[in-house]
């Protein structure tokens, strides 16, 4: 079987009733991402970061995958899917895709402040006294602003063995994600699934002006030709 590899971004994940990262002039939830989103934000003022977390994982509880996430993962059976996300939720687990690689850590999982490599499932809210193993305090396994994307040379080789490339749901503005579009081989088609596209134009190139649900509908049909 041939390989897709995909990138999603946060408006997969709107149509379940997730919001996008930047909404409203850069805010979240109404507090600037670098309050909740940084290092430097979760050393000034840690209760705030946790809570902000502990918010967004209640949130993800209450939401279920919609038909893109679904349609990817009906396409394992007819292709080799690979989808990177820039997504901290479970939903394209949950819709049944089995080769997900989460750029951006995930909402679902702590990690100790004091080892970046001890990293554990975690569903339930984390406060100052979740400690690890070892006595430091837990955090989110999230990758914030300033630090490094430690799964990005995965994605990489990821994107290098491609027959199909599609992106959905991204602005692409958002780097080193961004990116990865450059890792594709040369000449393979290329799907993008956005409403408001902003993407420049490549022969290769095939823009879909639509929703996730919708776009990937569409994409489905589109990939017959290459099967």
């Amino acid at each position: 079987m041939k390989n897709l590899v995909v990138l999603t971004g946060a408006g997969i994940s709107a149509e379940s009733g997730l919001k996008t990262f930047r909404d409203s002039g850069g805010l979240w939830e109404g507090h600037d991402v670098t309050e909740v989103a940084s290092p430097q934000g979760f050393a000034r003022n840690p209760q705030l970061v946790l809570q902000f977390y502990n918010d967004r994982r209640k949130q993800l509880k209450s939401v279920n995958p919609n038909l893109a996430h679904l349609t990817l993962a009906e396409l394992e059976s007819c292709l080799n899917v690979s989808i990177i996300t820039q997504n901290i939720d479970n939903l394209h687990e949950r819709a049944g895709s089995s080769n997900v690689l989460h750029l951006h850590g995930e909402l679902l999982k702590a990690r100790s402040c004091g080892d970046e490599n001890d990293i554990f499932p975690w569903h339930d809210d984390i406060t100052l006294n979740n400690k690890c193993s070892k006595g430091y305090q837990i955090r989110p396994h999230i990758v914030w602003f300033g630090e490094s994307v430690p799964l990005f040379e995965d994605a990489m080789r990821i994107c290098e063995t491609a027959d199909v490339f599609a992106i959905i749901g991204t602005s692409m503005q958002v780097y080193p994600a961004a990116s990865l579009i450059h890792y594709a081989p040369s000449g393979i088609p290329i799907f993008f699934i956005d409403p408001k596209p902003n993407i420049g134009s490549q022969k290769n190139l095939h823009v879909i002006a639509q929703t996730a649900s919708t776009g990937t509908q569409q994409l489905k049909e589109l990939l017959q030709e290459y099967l």
